[in-house]
């Protein structure tokens, strides 16, 4: 299906050429294609002399090795400007933003299989790799992509496709790469800020998870979590424990993944599959995501308690039993 369909690029310029001001967010503890996503907005808004544009994100605490990526630095944690245009993106659903933004425009650019379409105008691709490949192809029909975009934007597709081993991974996202490297992106570098500036509290952190490793329903099911205490005496922040999960789903019996974290706002709980459905799990306790990568937050209970719902749910539906639905 051509990616015109797809993406309204006359109404996209529309709406933010005539906007008294952009504010760029992305969700609550972004990962990379989240922050990447947001970024390469910015640089590409910021470079058409578009005036009063701001990228903000609700969350105290960023992932701290993306530092590198152009932009990083002006990000706030606070929207300076009352009527601009939102643009959100990587996000399912508006609370996960973190802002009270009843009566904005919002321009939703996002892929996940979850998403609740909560824009004024939505540009979301389920089929597509990361958020930053939505952004990619509608936004290069409409502005000039730079190198500073290129990077930001290749930084999140290379995160959120796992440095291309997801099953999300095909032939169009390999013509996006190339494409951003053409544009300017150096995959040399963006790999090496990804893979060797781990601080030393995601490997303590890391560690206290392993411990942890139960396996349920004949090692079928994998369990790794952490305390709020093992994150006090680790110093780790959330985004030190992002792809913990994946430990699990590595095992070789192993279909579906659990990891859970006691954190401020609740217990934040991420699954990770080889092909079954986990959306619909976290989808019937009111979270959400892909196919084969969904997560959700608890505001109140018990960490055990919500860790063995969850895994009753997973043995309900079948899921592990060699039911993919």
């Amino acid at each position: 299906m051509p990616d015109d369909l797809y993406f309204p690029y006359d109404e996209v310029k529309a709406l933010i050429e005539s906007a008294e001001g952009v504010t760029i967010l992305s969700h609550l503890n972004p990962d990379a294609d989240a922050i990447g996503t947001a970024l390469g907005i910015y640089a590409l808004l910021k470079e058409q002399k578009i005036r009063h544009v701001e990228v903000v994100n609700a969350s105290r605490i960023l992932p701290r090795y993306l530092d590198f990526l152009c932009g990083y630095e002006k990000i706030k944690t606070k929207i300076e400007y009352e009527k601009s245009l939102i643009i959100a993106c990587d996000c399912g659903n508006i609370e996960r933003l973190g802002f009270n933004l009843s009566g904005r425009k919002i321009l939703n650019i996002d892929h996940h299989q979850s998403n609740e379409m909560y824009g004024s105008l939505n540009v979301v691709v389920p089929h597509y790799a990361s958020a930053s490949q939505v952004a990619y192809h509608l936004f290069k029909n409409i502005y000039t992509v730079s190198a500073q975009s290129a990077e930001c934007w290749y930084s999140a597709l290379l995160s959120d496709t796992q440095y291309f081993t997801t099953s999300s991974v095909n032939e169009a996202v390999f013509d996006v790469a190339k494409a951003l490297v053409h544009l300017g992106a150096d995959p040399a570098k963006i790999a090496a800020c990804f893979t060797q500036r781990r601080s030393l509290s995601s490997f303590r952190i890391l560690q206290k998870a392993l411990e942890s490793l139960h396996l349920y329903s004949d090692a079928r099911i994998a369990v790794l979590y952490v305390t709020k205490e093992d994150i006090a005496a680790t110093g780790a922040t959330v985004p030190d424990m992002d792809g913990i999960v994946d430990y699990g789903r590595s095992l070789a019996t192993v279909e579906v993944a659990l990891f859970a974290m006691e954190v401020e706002e609740g217990i934040r709980v991420s699954l990770r599959s080889k092909g079954a459905d986990v959306n619909a799990i976290a989808t019937c306790f009111g979270g959400g995501g892909h196919r084969v990568a969904a997560g959700v937050t608890f505001k109140e209970g018990n960490l055990q308690e919500t860790i063995d719902t969850i895994i009753a749910k997973i043995q309900e539906t079948g899921l592990t039993d060699g039911k993919k639905t």
